[in-house]
């Protein structure tokens, strides 16, 4: 028996149709299930979060972290930098 936990349930996961601690036979049908997760999360929910598939032991974890801030190199977006 594996299982897929989800270390946080953001607003996005607590809306979709997942569940956290969801059951599977073996560690490979929860693989399975957890990177098709992390895929549609990763691509579909706000992202303000990124999801990252973690082995440990028999479980499966999906990581989530904020996004970081994508960088203007400096630059206010005015056009007058370069």
């Amino acid at each position: 028996m594996a299982k897929i936990n989800v270390e946080l349930e953001c607003g996005c996961f607590r809306k979709s149709s997942y569940e956290n601690g969801m059951e599977f036979d073996s560690k490979d049908e929860a693989l399975q299930e957890a990177l098709l997760m992390e895929s549609h999360m990763n691509q579909k929910f706000c992202q303000k979060h990124m999801f990252t598939v973690i082995e440990k032991g028999d479980d499966i974890h999906i990581a989530v972290e904020l996004k970081p801030k994508e960088s203007t190199g400096g630059c206010c977006g005015g056009g007058h930098c370069s």
